[in-house]
C-alpha cells in the first residue's frame, strides 16, 4: 500500500465540467454527500469538494489491488459505517478506465447492506453511462490532439497558424481564415465552406480575395452533390477525375471534399477544395490536412454559433460587431434590433420544452432567410435575439415589422390548442464608434421592453424624445451603478427637519430620513437619480431593509438621549416591500432587538402604494401601530379614492402632497385642498404635514389653513444624519419648541439646526 503518512489529503482543483454529474447523482441518490472520479491506476482525477482523504485513497487502492475488478462495482464502508459505492467504468473493449466513487450517509439499516449496491447501481446506471461516454469522448479528443501534435513539419505549421487564435485580416472571420489556409497549405485554387443550417456559404479563390462569378458557378453546380457525399462519406474524399456520367457534370477541376462533423457525430456541412484539371493530383497528405481544417472549422462553428437557431451566439456576435461596424464608420449606417419572443415560457409550460425549442429554431431560420448581405444576427439568451443591419433606421424598422409578421405565421394548432407566436422588437441607431456599440444595443433593448410594456407583438423605435423610453434607458444604465454602490457601501442617510406650526397639538419635532448615493466620481446624488431604476428592477425591498438597518445602527448609540425626548424619525418604505410578507416581521424583529423605543419610528407609505394593496397595507399598518410606531400616508390627496380608504387605514399622520403646497399661494383649488385635508385630519385626530414648504409665505399660509407641521427647504435642508445626531444634545436642550408660524417658525428652525 502506498505510504501517505506525509500528507493528510490530496487536493485536486475542481473541474466545472463535471459539476452537473453531482446534481444528477444527488437526484437519484439523495443520500449522496460527495462524488469522486479516479482513473484505472487509482489516481484522483476530480472530486466535488476539491479534497479526498487518505481513507478513501486506501479503499480505492485495496479494491484495485485485489485483482481485476469484476461486475459493475462494489460497496465498501468507511469509518463510521458510511457506505461508499465503487462503480467501474469500462471502455468499449471492456477495459477498466475509471472508478466513480459515491459516498453516502449511513442508512441506519444493517440488513439492507447486502442489497444496497445493486439498488444504488441500478439508480446510478444512466448517470454512469453518460459519464462513461463523456470520458470516452475526452479520451478520443486527447488522442486526436496527441496525434495532431506528432504530425510532420507542414502540419505543425498549419496548426501554428490556427485561425481560432489569430483572426483573419479580412474582417476577423475565422472561417474565412480556414479557407485561406486551405489555399496556402493544401494548394487549392478555390476553397468553399458550406453549412446550410447556419446559412454559411463562404468562398475563397487563390487569385482573388473576393468570389468571382466563375467560382460561384462552380460551387453552385457542385455543392448539392458534395453535401450528399458528405452524408455518406464522413472522411476526406479525393476526386482527381470525375466520371463522365457524374451528377456534377463535366467540371475541369479536381476535387477534395471533407464532411464537417459535429462533436455529436452529425454531418453539418462540407469543406470543398478545387484544383484546375491541369494541376497536381490531390494526395493523402492533402486529405489529412483538409481533415484537420474541417475539424478546426467545426470547432469554430460550435464555439461561435448557437446550435438551436444557427445564428451567432452572444460572445461571437459582440466580437464580430466590434470588428465589422467600426471599420465602416462614415461609409454606411448601422441599426440595431433587439428581439424578444413573447410568452415563450407559456409555450414551454403548455406544450413542452421541445415545442419551445422548435419555435426558437424556426425563428432562427426566419431571421437567417431574411437577413440582408452584411448583416449580423445572434441568439443572445434563451428567448432573445439581436441583429445588426447595415441600413438606415426606417429600413430597419420595416425589416423588424416583416420579422414580426413572419413570426405570426409560425403559429399553429397543437394537440387541440392554439400555439401563438409573436415578437416584441426594439430598433435603435447603431453608433459606429467602437465605444458606443453596447450603448446602442442597450437602447434597442430599451425599445424592445417598451414594446412589451405597450402590449407585445409590436415594433418600437428608440426615440430620444420619448420620455418613457429615455427613462427606461437611463434606468438600465443606473441599475449597474446602484448595485455597485450597494456592494461597495456607497449609500448614506440624510435627515430633514419637520417642525410644528402654531396651533399644532404636539410640539414633537420630527426628522425624515432620506437616502443618498455616492456615485463613481465621489459625488452625492439624490434619489431622483436612482430610485426609478430600483423600482423598475425590484431592488426596493433590499434598499428598504438597508435603510432600516442603517437607521437603527446610527440611532442606537443615542438611545439614552432620545428616550426622554418626544422626537421621531420617519422612514419610507416602498410598495414592493408592502407586497413582501416578511417585511413587517423584519421591521418588528429589528426594532425589538435594538432596544430603541418603537415610538421613535414613523413609517411612511405613499398613498398610491397603499391604495394599490389596501388589505396588505392595513395589516402592515396595524402591526406597526401595535408595536408603538407611527404610520404616515405620504403624498396624500393625489389619489381618486383617498377619502374612501382613509377610515380603513390606521394611520397617525397625513403628509399633504407637495404639488398642492407649492401652489397654495397662487391656486385657489390647491389652497382649498390643503385646508380641506387639514380639517379632515383634525376631525379624525390625525397629524398633518405640509411637504415642500419652500418659502416663509407658504409656511405662513399653510399654518393658517390648520396644518400642524411643515417640511421643506424653508424649514431645513436635508443634512447628513450623522451631523444631526451629533447635534442631538443641543436639539434636545431646545425643547419644548415654541409654537410659531411663518417667519417665526423659520427663525426657530434656524436656531435649532444651526
Amino acid at each position: 500500500m502506498t505510504d501517505r503518512s506525509h500528507q493528510a489529503q490530496e487536493t485536486v482543483e475542481p473541474s466545472a465540467s463535471f459539476e452537473p454529474y453531482l446534481q444528477l447523482v444527488r437526484s437519484v441518490l439523495p443520500r449522496a454527500t460527495s462524488v469522486a472520479l479516479y482513473d484505472a491506476a487509482g489516481r484522483l482525477q476530480w472530486t466535488t469538494d476539491g479534497t479526498a482523504g487518505p481513507d478513501l485513497h486506501d479503499l480505492i487502492e485495496n479494491a484495485l489491488q485485489a485483482g481485476s475488478p469484476q461486475g459493475p462495482g462494489q460497496m465498501r464502508l468507511l469509518e463510521g459505517g458510511l457506505p461508499v459505492y465503487l462503480c467501474w467504468l469500462r471502455d468499449d473493449r471492456e477495459r477498466l478506465m475509471a472508478v466513480v466513487v459515491v459516498v453516502c450517509r449511513a442508512s441506519g439499516d444493517p440488513d439492507s447492506r447486502a442489497r444496497a449496491f445493486s439498488i444504488a447501481h441500478a439508480l446510478l446506471r444512466p448517470v454512469l453511462e453518460c459519464l462513461r461516454r463523456e470520458l470516452l469522448s475526452r479520451t478520443a479528443l486527447e488522442g486526436l490532439y496527441r496525434a495532431v501534435k506528432s504530425r510532420d513539419r507542414d502540419l505543425e505549421l498549419l496548426l501554428g497558424n490556427g485561425t481560432a487564435d489569430q483572426p483573419a485580416s479580412d474582417g476577423g472571420d475565422e472561417l474565412k481564415g480556414i479557407l485561406l489556409q486551405a489555399i496556402e497549405q493544401v494548394g487549392a485554387s478555390t476553397a468553399a465552406l458550406i453549412v446550410p443550417d447556419k446559412s454559411i456559404a463562404l468562398l475563397r479563390s487563390k487569385d482573388s480575395k473576393s468570389k468571382s462569378r466563375k467560382d460561384t458557378q462552380l460551387v453552385a453546380r457542385a455543392h448539392r452533390q458534395l453535401l450528399s457525399l458528405a452524408q455518406i462519406r464522413h472522411g476526406p474524399v479525393i476526386i482527381n477525375k470525375l466520371a463522365p456520367d457524374s451528377a456534377m457534370g463535366i467540371l475541369p477541376y479536381k476535387i477534395l471534399s471533407c464532411a464537417l462533423r459535429s462533436t455529436v457525430g452529425k454531418t453539418i456541412g462540407v469543406l470543398a477544395l478545387f484544383r484546375e484539371d491541369f494541376g497536381e493530383l490531390f494526395t493523402e497528405r492533402d486529405a489529412r490536412l483538409t481533415g484537420i481544417l474541417a475539424r478546426k472549422a467545426v470547432g469554430i462553428i460550435e464555439i461561435s454559433y448557437d446550435a438551436l437557431c444557427g445564428l451567432y451566439n452572444r460572445p461571437a456576435f459582440e466580437r464580430r460587431l466590434w470588428l465589422v461596424v467600426p471599420a465602416t464608420r462614415g461609409l454606411r449606417h448601422w441599426t440595431a434590433l433587439y428581439i424578444d419572443v413573447d410568452r415563450l415560457h407559456v409555450i414551454n409550460d403548455s406544450f413542452g420544452m421541445h415545442v419551445g425549442d422548435s419555435v426558437l429554431g424556426k425563428l432562427g431560420e426566419l431571421i437567417r432567410l431574411r437577413l440582408p448581405p452584411g448583416a449580423l444576427a445572434a441568439r443572445i439568451s434563451g428567448d432573445r435575439f439581436a441583429v445588426a443591419l447595415p441600413t438606415q433606421l426606417d429600413t430597419a424598422a420595416q425589416f423588424a415589422e416583416a420579422l414580426r409578421e413572419g413570426a405570426e405565421q409560425l403559429g399553429s394548432s397543437h394537440e387541440g390548442s392554439r400555439l401563438d407566436v409573436s415578437l416584441s422588437l426594439g430598433v435603435a441607431p447603431l453608433d459606429t464608434e467602437a465605444g458606443e456599440l453596447m450603448h446602442s444595443l442597450a437602447a434597442a433593448e430599451t425599445a424592445c421592453k417598451a414594446a412589451k410594456d405597450r402590449g407585445r407583438n409590436r415594433v418600437e423605435v428608440y426615440e430620444s424624445g420619448d420620455a418613457s423610453l429615455v427613462r427606461r434607458f437611463t434606468d438600465i444604465k443606473v441599475l449597474g451603478q446602484l448595485r455597485t454602490a450597494i456592494d461597495e457601501g456607497r449609500l448614506w442617510l440624510a435627515a430633514q427637519l419637520i417642525l410644528p406650526f402654531a396651533g399644532a397639538e404636539s410640539q414633537r419635532p420630527h426628522f425624515e430620513l432620506l437616502l443618498r448615493m455616492i456615485d463613481g466620481d465621489g459625488n452625492s446624488v439624490g434619489p431622483d437619480r436612482f430610485l426609478s431604476a430600483a423600482n423598475r428592477y425590484q431592488l426596493m425591498p433590499e434598499i428598504d431593509r438597508w435603510v432600516m438597518n442603517k437607521a437603527i445602527e446610527m440611532l442606537k448609540p443615542h438611545a439614552q438621549l432620545l428616550a426622554p425626548h418626544s422626537m421621531s424619525f420617519a422612514i419610507n418604505f416602498s410598495g414592493q416591500s408592502l407586497k413582501d410578507e416578511e417585511f413587517v416581521d423584519f421591521v418588528i424583529e429589528r426594532i425589538g432587538s435594538s432596544g430603541l423605543d418603537p415610538a421613535l419610528f414613523c413609517f411612511e407609505l405613499t398613498e398610491s402604494a397603499a391604495i394599490a394593496n389596501v388589505a396588505r397595507a392595513e395589516t402592515l399598518m396595524r402591526k406597526l401601530r401595535q408595536l408603538g410606531c407611527g404610520v404616515a400616508l405620504d403624498d396624500f390627496g393625489t389619489g381618486l379614492s383617498s377619502l374612501a380608504y382613509l377610515r380603513q387605514l390606521p394611520v397617525t399622520m397625513l403628509k399633504i402632497d407637495g404639488s398642492f403646497v407649492r401652489d397654495v399661494l397662487k391656486d385657489p383649488r390647491a389652497e382649498s385642498m390643503v385646508g380641506a385635508i387639514a380639517q379632515l385630519a383634525r376631525s379624525l385626530s390625525l397629524t398633518t404635514v405640509a411637504e415642500y414648504v419652500e418659502t416663509a409665505e407658504i409656511a405662513t399660509r399653510v399654518a393658517a389653513l390648520g396644518v400642524d407641521y411643515g417640511q421643506g427647504y424653508a424649514i431645513g435642508k436635508p443634512r447628513p444624519l450623522i451631523d444631526v445626531l451629533a447635534e442631538l444634545p443641543l436639539l434636545c436642550a431646545a425643547e419644548p419648541l415654541p409654537r410659531v408660524a411663518g417667519e417665526l417658525a423659520l427663525e426657530a428652525a434656524e436656531q435649532i439646526v444651526h
